[in-house]
């Protein structure tokens, strides 16, 4: 019994060892054949004979040794050698999408595949993988490459006489001498027909035409009207727009329920807070007419469309200074002027005549040295250097070189500028249709 034991034993162990052997032989089985395509492969390569090389590299590559890599390296250049002629493009790019998908990519192949699709005017597609690299490997050489196209931008071809800032993703525009609304990028959505226009919130804008107040939706369909006398109106957003009635200005709904508060002055509603003036004096109320900032101030500094609050900031003045206030609390020093904050980023203030920015916590982020600013919209400020503007990033670096008139907050992806032209909206290449947002 004891014998046999031994028997199976021991057979059982030259099993394992000729198993063993044939793994390796296998094994470097192989790796000599991939040798022995790529030798046929390079001597077809050196005589310039790319076509007859490729099925043999791919042949070589569908072996999984040591030196499958390298094989892939090889075979890539050879799909490039042969970019021009149908069906090579797809090959390289299946090839390097092949590559990233494994566990152990290595940033290089990022970098390769992201400048392959920028030489090829595919900016959005290239940023899309350098974002994923990122993600992946935390690689700062990605990082920089990534920083150093992400600004790449379009020019809208249409020109405006006057646009507004962007809220969300339209903005008014006029043209000969009447308002429309357009998209971010400055594609025109309601037609310029209007003797004015609102911002555009909760599926509507306010209009007036023929001394007519109404609500138009995006596809410019009345969708109310007003029945009282209105002299004029402001900016509509959370569900509350101003209407000048009698003199006053009062608080109405977008379906046009006016209340009875009467001020002198009414700003636009953001994030639930607006400007409000009486008896000579400014405050900050919100959406239940009650006082966060009562109204004892000069002024209660404004954005384009007539907001002041943001991320729990307002900006007031008070004996010719401008406080910031954080949740009604005054923080920080006092300023010349200031830029409301937006929902991200940096407020632009001025001190000494020049402009830098703060965090809402009153810290100075970027230093004072810009003859005109705009808070941050998105991750970009407007900044005007020797009479021009441009934008600089969150680290404070000029990513759009200072070359409009005059230009205006980011807001998805796009801008409002001034060219020679007029007023012309561009838009980041990375928010184009087919980046992998």
């Amino acid at each position: 019994m004891k014998r046999a034991k031994r028997i199976l034993l021991g057979a059982g162990c030259i099993s394992l060892l000729i198993v063993s052997w044939l793994i390796v032989v296998n094994a470097k089985s192989d790796i000599g054949k991939q040798h022995e395509l790529m030798e046929q492969a390079a001597a077809l390569i050196n005589d310039g004979i790319y076509v007859r090389a490729v099925p043999l590299l791919e042949e070589a590559a569908g072996y999984k040794t040591t030196l499958t890599w390298t094989v892939e390296e090889e075979l890539k250049k050879t799909y490039l050698a042969l970019i021009g002629t149908r069906g090579y493009r797809r090959k390289y790019t299946n090839l390097l999408q092949m590559q990233m998908k494994r566990a152990d990519a290595h940033p290089d192949i990022y970098a390769e595949a992201a400048n392959y699709y920028i030489s090829t005017s595919k900016t959005p597609e290239a940023l899309g993988i350098l974002r994923a690299g990122i993600d992946k490997t935390g690689s700062g050489s990605l990082t920089a490459l990534y920083e150093q196209n992400r600004y790449i931008y379009e020019m809208n071809r249409t020109a405006y006489d006057s646009v507004t800032s962007i809220l969300g993703s339209t903005a008014g525009v006029r043209k000969n001498g009447h308002w429309g609304l357009a998209s971010a990028d400055g594609v025109m959505l309601i037609p310029c027909e209007y003797e004015k226009i609102s911002t555009f919130s909760i599926d509507r804008a306010i209009v007036k035409k023929d001394n007519t107040i109404y609500a138009v939706n995006i596809d410019n369909n009345r969708v109310a009207i007003l029945h009282e006398t209105a002299a004029d109106f402001g900016n509509y957003s959370n569900d509350r727009l101003s209407l000048l009635i009698d003199g006053a200005w009062r608080r109405a709904t977008g379906e046009f329920v006016v209340g009875t508060t009467g001020f002198e002055q009414l700003g636009m509603y953001s994030e639930g807070y607006a400007a409000a003036k009486m008896d000579g004096k400014w405050g900050v109320v919100d959406i239940a007419l009650g006082w966060l900032l009562p109204a004892e101030y000069d002024e209660i500094i404004m954005d384009e469309l007539n907001r002041c609050y943001a991320r729990g900031t307002v900006f007031a003045r008070k004996n010719g200074a401008v406080y910031l206030y954080n949740q009604g609390l005054q923080i920080g020093e006092a300023y010349e002027d200031a830029r409301p904050f937006s929902n991200e980023g940096y407020a632009a203030v001025k001190r000494n005549g020049k402009w830098g920015f703060i965090d809402t916590a009153g810290t100075v982020a970027i230093s004072f040295s810009y003859d005109d600013a705009l808070s941050f919209g998105q991750h970009l400020a407007a900044v005007k250097q020797d009479e021009l503007w441009g934008y600089i990033s969150l680290s404070g670096q000029i990513v759009i070189e200072p070359t409009f008139l005059e230009a205006k907050n980011f807001s998805n992806g796009s801008a409002p500028v001034l060219t020679e032209r007029g007023w012309q909206f561009i838009t980041l290449l990375e928010y184009k249709k087919g980046a992998s947002l």
